[in-house]
């Protein structure tokens, strides 16, 4: 073997800003891709439009909030200083965001005008459509505008986060003889991003305009006897990571509710602009807003392009969309009486959403009213607004069973909604746990403890993926449901864990963040490094969403040059180099992007001479998953099932030719084609059809 290199070396990790922006290429490839439904392609562009929102949002802030450390000059894994970082990262993001307006300019927009679907530029409207817009606007819209003169006595307006703004150049006094120069008008969240013209207005098209086309066509009306000079759209993104002491929050909710009160007006980060500014409204802009040139975004459209996705519901149109499915309830779960009876036959593994989320919610509603069912346990990440399973755990308290829950109130963006279900969750009797400070309760758990003629019996419920119908049929997962005691035992261990205080407890099946998983993964990356050098196959496989964790990529680094076969199937953000001779030349990376977001994850290690072993996890291999979270990554032991999960999960991606992505150890991203020789293969596709009516 030649000399080992410093696998540490900075050179060998992919900087994880600009991984995480290539991912958005890779959806925006979706949108562009023809054999795509038309307004699936839209949604893909509308998808990963939010997704930079949140990118700006979440990773260029703490970006930025680093560079009053040090002076930006912090070094990651990857040797860039922050610094080198934002510009590399302000970039990639121009390229991508003209990349977007260039589709839905050149692209998507006369596509969906060939079908009848036009969105109506102001320099199209005929007169009959103004005047139904004009009287629209003075009906609808112009009653709940609160337009701002700006001057000494009228400062710049508070402007939330990614809310929608026009200001207005203007000349001439008012009624007060005040002179007039800008003028701002925010776009209320009460009103609608996209209008539909009545039907006897277009010809047999479906029309839409946009709100801030009416907004700037109609302007004038807003300052009577001024002259309106020009309109211009403008949108700001904010810091929205809240920070909160958690050792000093006396009460971590009550501090969670005073942090939430100003996310919407935290510092700018960027400003999305029209690309018609002139330079003196831009730079007053950028004044107010205390950003710099590198700060701002030009635009070639909307500046809210994500809320064009409104007409992918206000269309009805099935063959400009993917088809619809039926998810697959299994046989012995339909035909048992109860879901408890069908655990009892035997594990049951789901792969949502090709499995049903049915069964779950019939858990959980059973197990409400089951009069055998003495408590419930039950972790909460996301759920959703108005989550039935909410409504289950609320009905079992009222009928007197003992329910718990760990409620993460710092799911990110989902903070205002867990805090309100935690109180009502409190109204109803539920004792709610609001986790551990200073590690985010991510782990999705679920157990129920219910007598049986025999004995005190714990079903369980552990998943990859959130208890939320919604994303249960866009996201793929892996979910296990258990009776086996060591099993019930361990999640009920747990659940002790989090709840109460005590010294760190031993598991039997489970790993546990941030105390087991990341040693156990390393060591099973360890035992597979060790039956390479004895000659033996050594083999490790995994489908996650993010990899970044330093100890695990040099472990990986270490399996590869002792001779391991290592496949990742990872979906977005990857810090691992792949490839490069004597550090990672046995290590494939590929991302499959497709239909549903791939959620799931999965852990395959072949054990030579044993059985291979095969871990599902909610967690990532990410620094904060493995060493800040609570994590539970649980295996699936029956054979049958473990089968299932690696044919499925892992053989089924790996030889997708149809929307996987190979990354090379430059860091970029190469679509993978099908060869003359072999058949196209679609790894959810083939699921849909195995699984889905």
């Amino acid at each position: 073997m030649a000399k080992a290199p410093n696998l540490r070396d900075p050179k060998w990790f992919i900087n994880r800003e600009l991984s995480q922006l290539e991912f958005n290429f890779r959806v925006l490839a979706q949108a562009k891709d023809q054999s795509v439904p038309l307004l699936e392609r839209l949604r893909f562009l509308c998808i990963s439009s939010t997704n930079v929102d949140e990118f700006f949002e979440i990773r260029v802030s703490a970006l930025k909030h680093q560079l009053g450390f040090a002076n930006g000059a912090m070094i990651g894994p990857d040797g860039l200083s922050v610094l080198e970082t934002l510009h590399r990262v302000r970039t990639r993001a121009l390229e991508l965001v003209d990349a977007q307006y260039e589709l839905w300019n050149k692209t998507l927009r006369p596509a969906l005008r060939k079908h009848g679907i036009r969105f109506l530029m102001r320099d199209e409207w005929n007169a009959r459509q103004r005047r139904w817009l004009q009287t629209y606007f003075e009906d609808e819209i112009s009653p709940v505008l609160s337009p701002l003169g700006l001057d000494p006595a009228h400062p710049f307006p508070r402007i939330l986060n990614k809310s929608l703004n026009i200001i207005i150049g203007l000349k001439g006094k008012d009624a007060f003889g005040r002179e007039g120069q800008f003028a701002v008008v925010r776009a209320p969240r009460s009103l609608p991003r996209v209008i539909r013209l009545p039907p006897e207005l277009s010809d047999g098209s479906e029309d839409f305009v946009l709100l801030s086309a009416i907004l700037a066509e109609f302007a004038d009306e807003l300052f009577p006897g001024m002259q309106v000079k020009g309109t211009w759209q403008f949108r700001v993104t904010r810091d929205s990571e809240l920070i909160v002491d958690e050792d000093d929050a006396e009460n971590l909710a009550h501090a969670l509710k005073d942090e939430l009160r100003g996310r919407g007006f935290a510092r700018a980060v960027r400003i999305e602009v029209s690309d018609q500014i002139p330079k003196t409204t831009l730079k007053y802009l950028m004044g107010n807003f205390e950003v710099n040139e590198d700060d701002v975004y030009r635009v070639h459209g909307p500046v809210n392009l994500n809320r064009v996705i409104a007409i992918y519901d206000m269309v009805d149109r099935p063959d400009l969309k993917f088809p619809k499915y039926t998810p697959h309830v299994q046989g012995k779960i339909a035909k048992s009486a109860t879901i408890f009876d069908a655990i009892r036959e035997g594990d049951l593994l789901l792969h949502h959403p090709f499995d049903s989320f049915t069964p779950v919610l019939d858990l959980i509603r059973q197990a409400s009213i089951d009069p055998g069912v003495l408590a419930i346990k039950q972790t909460l990440y996301r759920t959703g607004k108005d989550s039935t399973i909410v409504g289950y755990l609320i009905d079992a308290a009222r009928n007197g069973k003992d329910v718990t829950v760990v409620i993460e109130l710092r799911a990110r963006f989902d903070e205002e909604a867990n805090l309100s279900l935690a109180d009502r969750l409190q109204e109803a009797g539920v004792q709610v746990v609001y986790g551990i400070v200073g590690y985010k309760t991510h782990a999705k758990m679920l157990l129920i403890v219910r007598r049986e003629p025999d004995r005190l019996r714990r079903y369980v419920h552990l998943s990859t993926g959130n208890y939320h119908s919604g994303t249960a049929r866009a996201y793929t997962d892996l979910a296990l449901m258990t009776c086996q005691p060591d099993m019930g035992e361990d999640v009920h261990k747990m659940f002790q864990q989090m709840s109460a205080l005590g010294p760190e407890i031993e598991l039997k099946h489970l790993l546990m963040s941030p105390f087991t998983l990341h040693k156990g993964l390393l060591e099973r990356i360890d035992r597979e490094i060790r039956n390479a050098q004895a000659g033996q196959p050594a083999a490790i496989r995994a489908k996650i969403n993010h990899l970044n964790e330093v100890a695990v990529i040099e472990k990986l680094y270490q399996a590869s040059r002792a001779g391991v076969e290592i496949d990742l199937i990872v979906r977005g953000t990857c810090a691992l180099r792949p490839g490069i001779p004597n550090v990672s030349e046995r290590i494939r990376v590929r991302s499959v992007v497709g239909r549903f977001l791939e959620h799931s994850r999965i852990y395959w290690f072949l054990n030579h001479g044993h059985e291979p072993e095969l871990l599902c996890a909610s967690a990532d291999w990410l620094e904060r998953n493995l060493l800040r979270r609570i994590e539970a990554c649980f295996p699936l032991l029956d054979p049958e099932l473990r089968a299932r999960a690696y044919d499925e999960e892992i053989a089924n991606y790996l030889a997708d030719n149809q929307q996987s992505w190979q990354l090379d150890a430059e860091g970029r991203y190469h679509r993978v084609e099908a060869s003359m020789d072999v058949m196209p293969h679609s790894a959810q596709m083939s699921l849909l059809s195995r699984h889905c009516s």
